[in-house]
Parts: C-alpha cells; sequence; structure tokens
C-alpha cells in the first residue's frame, strides 16, 4: 500500500516569488514613469500664466489654506532641483515658491480672489446671464466654450491689464525720478558755478581796484591838461 506521506505535490495556488531580473524591470519602469511625471510637472508649470498663482498651483479658488500647502508640498518633492534632472527645474520651483508665498498673503489672496469675482460678474453680463447663477445651473453647464474656459481668458486679461498699468506707473515714476535727479544735478552745478565765479572775483578784486584808479587818474591828467591850454 502507497503512503499517502510519501510525497506531497505542489498547490496550483502557490505563486512564486519575483526574480531579480523581473523585480528590476519593475523598478525601471516605476522610475521611468516617475520621471515622466516629474518631466510634466516642470513643463506644466512652466506654460501656467505667471501672474495667476492658482494656475501655478493648479487649483481653483476655493481650496482651503491648507489645500495651497498640501499642493505646494506636493509638487515641490516633484520638481525640487536636487531631484528633479529637468534643466528648468529651478525655474518652475521658483515659480511654484512664488505662488504659494501669493496665495499664503491673505491680502494677496484677497485681492486676487476679488478679481476672480468682478471677472465672473463680467463673463455672466457678456451672456446676459444673472451674476447670481449657480455654477452647477444648466445654463452654464450647456455653455460652449465652457464657462470655466470663459472665466479664466477673463480672468488673464484683467490680470495682463493690470501688469501693462503697472509697468508703465513704474516706468513714469522712474523717469519722474530721473527727471527729479537731473534737476538737483542741475541744481548743484548751478551752484558749483556761482560759488567759483564769486571765488574768481574776489580773487581779481585788486586788479579791478588797480584798474580804476588807473583810469580815474588818466582822466584826471587828460582834465589838467585841458585847463592849461584853455
Amino acid at each position: 500500500m502507497a503512503s499517502a506521506s510519501s510525497s506531497k505535490e505542489p498547490s496550483k495556488n502557490t505563486k512564486s516569488a519575483p526574480n531579480l531580473e523581473d523585480l528590476e524591470k519593475l523598478l525601471a519602469r516605476e522610475e521611468t514613469a516617475l520621471e515622466r511625471d516629474l518631466e510634466e510637472s516642470v513643463e506644466r508649470i512652466l506654460k501656467a500664466f505667471k501672474l495667476n498663482p492658482y494656475d501655478i498651483l493648479a487649483i481653483t479658488p476655493d481650496a482651503s489654506a491648507d489645500d495651497v500647502k498640501k499642493r505646494y508640498r506636493h509638487l515641490s518633492l516633484y520638481i525640487h532641483p536636487d531631484k528633479a534632472t529637468h534643466p528648468r527645474a529651478s525655474e518652475a520651483f521658483d515659480l511654484l515658491k512664488k505662488a504659494e508665498s501669493e496665495l499664503s498673503d491673505k491680502e494677496k489672496r484677497g485681492d486676487l480672489d476679488q478679481l476672480y469675482v468682478q471677472a465672473r460678474s463680467l463673463v455672466l453680463k457678456s451672456l446676459s446671464l444673472p451674476t447670481a447663477i449657480e455654477d452647477d445651473d444648466p445654463r452654464l453647464k450647456a455653455l460652449q466654450p465652457g464657462f470655466r474656459e470663459s472665466l479664466l481668458k477673463q480672468v488673464k486679461d484683467i490680470l495682463i491689464d493690470e501688469e501693462v498699468r503697472r509697468r508703465k506707473a513704474y516706468k513714469l515714476n522712474l523717469a519722474n525720478e530721473g527727471l527729479e535727479a537731473k534737476k538737483k544735478e542741475e541744481e548743484v552745478a548751478n551752484k558749483k558755478r556761482k560759488a567759483e565765479e564769486d571765488k574768481l572775483w574776489e580773487e581779481n578784486r585788486d586788479q579791478r581796484v588797480d584798474s580804476w584808479r588807473s583810469f580815474t587818474a588818466g582822466k584826471k591828467k587828460k582834465k589838467a591838461k585841458v585847463n592849461v591850454l584853455g
């Protein structure tokens, strides 16, 4: 009688452990995917609208302060210059830091949120829709192009207009400062020239006195000669 315990067949459900070659292939695929994510993150930030921190962080105005910080930390891990191999990773990281800083500033974020409200009102008025309409209203969902796309375009236009005005004001201020500096330089030059003229006048005083004495003495001699002849 054959012994039942003499040999046991391996279970068909038992899976063999992956060999070293399969493991290396898996790690290589994951590394490639990570590098691709890093590249895409850097490229997206570089292509984002630089004047809108919401666009750089790829979040919406309804994001909480914690959401902003979490999003920043998540993206910074991907694009930090010490980790990312992209040649412009440092530039993208600086943009990311600036965006997070602006949204962490309550005053700056409040101004930006108010700009979104203004843009929303302008878009709705252009569509002859009430400004109190909800975002999930079927009339907005049916729009082509979409309402969000139109809103972001309007936000972009307003931000560009504000930046143009800011730069013009800055240039005008520089020009005014330049004129003021030139005016002061002219005043200093005039004072210096006047001081030099006064100094020269004083230095030539004795010469002028001698010349005047010689002149008056000559006149007296001429007068005396005329009287003798008469």
